[in-house]
């Protein structure tokens, strides 16, 4: 962009400079433009370089001054956010994009459609809180982490200036035992998880021939959009998990906001179990706690993955799937909306392969197609 090459001369000359990260705010209402900028200010690696009502004025002022991210509210007049999404998509195809919805039918509707139009990642925006304040707060927590996470650049100019110098140093994945069964497979997600999932699970048939059990980190009524949507985009069955239902082949099963989902044994059969316990890694539903349970039931015939998302959920479960002898896949930096989770189980040696998202669905039909042979020999030698 045209200020990138004096800001890197800057930074060059100034090594103790930090990149500050540049937000355009993109929202109708004065009043949350006003508290967005208040926000922002507080942290030292953001600034607030412009706002606009509605997406007409946000586009003329995007060359003007050159954001890094941009949030943008879905309901607006003239020109509304989700209409804005496929033209600035045009002249910025990479421009990080935070929609801000709420948290009803109508706000997830619009937000999956927004995604699908090019958003990177959603706000929502509180409801019954109290008081604008705990409301503002609660756009905090979830805004700013997102906006680091987004863009990542915001480190010491020495770090921006040499990064083979600083790449951490990547354990050598551990290899698949040769004909290893697979019984299930479970599947973790947070930022981009929505169009990972897409990717994913637009590519595997009807007939996937084991249950598929899901931890998106998504509030209530969100989570269920998921589903729904997911279920019409796909040849399998996808569907919000209720407590107490047997897996069955060729099933999805989706973690309902706001509750943990566990799986468990019980005779021949295994269930789902939705709880209210603590947050972990912030999050409920946490995919650490999808990925124990999961370990316990299935062992060495578990198959984990770990999709793009901020964090480093997934890390602990991922161990106890290691430990019960089953395999985790994780998606690669450079196909990844943002690399936290699935970077935590890699550098933590944890995974067996590390793959580019589009590689993702054939390395699960690879699987389970010589798990299903291998059982296939071993009934015919009995």
């Amino acid at each position: 962009r045209a200020d990138a090459l004096p800001l890197a001369n800057s930074i060059r000359k100034h090594p103790n400079i930090m990149r500050k990260i540049r937000v355009l705010i993109v929202d109708d209402s004065v009043v949350i433009r006003r508290l967005l900028t208040d926000i922002l200010a507080q942290d030292p690696e953001i600034e607030v370089v412009g706002t606009a009502p509605n997406g007409r004025i946000a586009l003329a002022k995007l060359s003007q001054v050159n954001p890094d991210l941009v949030t943008l509210d879905i309901e607006m007049p003239e020109l509304d956010g989700l209409s804005t999404l496929p033209l600035l998509r045009k002249d910025y195809p990479k421009l990080p994009v935070i929609m801000f919805s709420t948290l009803t039918e109508r706000g997830a509707a619009a937000t999956f459609d927004a995604l699908a139009r090019g958003a990177t990642d959603y706000v929502a925006k509180p409801a019954n809180v109290g008081s604008v304040a705990a409301g503002m707060e609660s756009v905090r927590v979830q805004l700013i982490p997102k906006i680091k996470s987004l863009c990542p650049f915001n480190t010491p100019a020495t770090t921006v200036a040499t990064p083979a110098a600083t790449a951490p140093k990547i354990t050598p994945k551990r290899p698949i035992i040769k004909n290893q069964r697979c019984d299930a497979v479970v599947i973790g997600s947070s930022t981009g998880g929505p169009q990972a999932l897409t990717a994913v699970l637009n590519r595997l048939p009807a007939s996937f021939p084991v249950p598929i059990v899901i931890v998106q980190h998504m509030p209530p009524v969100f989570t269920r959009h998921l589903a729904n949507r997911l279920n019409q985009e796909c040849a399998l069955t996808v569907r919000e998990a209720v407590a107490g239902e047997a897996l069955e082949c060729g099933e999805v099963l989706i973690a309902p906001g706001d509750f943990h989902l566990e799986i468990q044994r019980q005779g021949v059969a295994i269930r789902t179990m939705l709880q209210q316990g603590p947050a972990e890694n912030s999050c409920r539903p946490a995919v650490d706690v999808l990925f124990r349970s999961a370990a316990k039931a299935y062992g060495a015939g578990l198959q984990a993955v770990v999709l793009t998302g901020m964090g480093q959920d997934g890390k602990r479960g991922a161990e106890c799937i290691v430990q019960a002898g089953g395999t985790v896949i994780a998606q690669d930096e450079a196909s990844s909306v943002v690399w936290g989770m699935p970077r935590a189980v890699t550098e933590a040696g944890l995974a067996n392969k590390v793959l580019a998202l589009q590689l993702i669905p054939d390395e699960l039909l690879r699987r389970v197609a010589v798990a299903r042979q291998t059982a296939l020999t071993c009934e015919r030698i009995a």
